[in-house]
């Protein structure tokens, strides 16, 4: 992926204890994956993933005790030895006294989660590909309306930050203004999120900088979200042909994934937050089935099919 995290910031990030290695939380984690080392507790190294974070639920846990501790020493050691960025034990797997002793020697952290091991793993994997996701900033607002992501763009200077401020009034979150960090979860699934500067914030022309929580309370605001409407903003043009219908859907492409896009025209006598809001709507809309301008355009040639056959009757 190109990325990489210290463990330093996967302790923080999912609230893990350490209990040896101390010195070694600057290690890098560039894998998303993980593994749990039952074959190599086993005796088997032959395929060793030791670039992933080694996770020990309670089947490792277990297999662990059942060795002798001739056997326990080799093997555990032989798991240090290849240097894996760290070990985290799942909530209910006591963590034996070799494990901590090898972490301080070998500058690997040793760590406990709160999780269960299938949880621990679950979030772990998740929090890991959010990170190490190669991501892209791209300039608008992202919101989550009535449960679609909406990223809004367009020339500065049209009101994207106004036309956020208005939907948040109305009852919709704001994810991210001004700058967008945007990552590719998996093929079909972009997910977008402010940079850590500026999470929670909103720019008013005019008024500043301000706290959307502090304003409008927690529920205005929302730390991620999976964008799945592009609206770009534009200056009317008399010259510019839309599809008045709406038949036609436009797609925009980020990294491999493909995203519904839509352009608003907006002028001073056209509310256009309602107009996003509407945009919003649509999209949902079509995504549970129902499609309007289909609906719309069936019925309408289906008028002029019957006005053709009473003409032709009257001949």
């Amino acid at each position: 992926m190109g990325q990489s995290l210290t463990i330093q910031a996967v302790i923080d990030g999912m609230q893990l204890d350490i209990l040896a290695g101390e010195n070694g939380v600057d290690r890098k984690v560039n894998n998303p994956s993980l593994s749990k080392p039952g074959l190599e507790l086993a005796g088997m190294f032959d395929f060793y993933e030791h670039d992933r974070i080694q996770i020990i639920g309670s089947k490792e846990g277990t297999f662990f005790h059942w060795l002798n501790e001739a056997d326990q020493n080799i093997r555990v050691r032989m798991l240090f030895e290849k240097q894996p960025p760290a070990f985290i034990f799942s909530r209910n797997v006591e963590v034996p006294e070799l494990f901590l002793r090898l972490g301080d020697e070998f500058s690997i952290p040793v760590l406990k989660s709160s999780y269960s091991t299938t949880s621990l793993f679950s979030e772990l994997f998740s929090f890991l590909q959010a990170k190490l996701a190669e991501r892209i900033s791209l300039h608008g607002v992202l919101m989550d309306i009535n449960g679609v992501g909406v990223m809004i763009t367009g020339k500065s200077g049209l009101g994207k930050s106004e036309v956020a401020l208005e939907l948040i009034r109305r009852g919709y979150m704001l994810v991210a203004d001004d700058m967008v960090e945007v990552y590719q979860r998996e093929k079909g699934v972009l997910i977008g999120e402010a940079p850590e500067l500026l999470k929670k914030y909103l720019e008013i022309r005019g008024i500043g900088i301000v706290n959307v929580i502090y304003l409008f309370g927690a529920k205005a605001y929302r730390e991620n979200k999976k964008i799945s409407l592009l609206v770009e903003l534009e200056k009317w043009d008399v010259f510019r042909k839309f599809d008045r219908l709406g038949l036609q859907q436009e797609k925009r492409k980020i990294f491999d994934t493909e995203v519904t896009y839509v352009a608003l025209p907006i002028t001073e006598a056209r509310n256009t937050a309602t107009l996003v809001e509407a945009a919003a709507y649509d999209y949902k809309s079509k995504s549970m089935g129902y499609h309007s301008s289909l609906e719309f355009n069936e019925e309408l040639n289906e008028k002029i099919k019957k006005n053709q056959n009473v003409s032709e009757d009257k001949k």
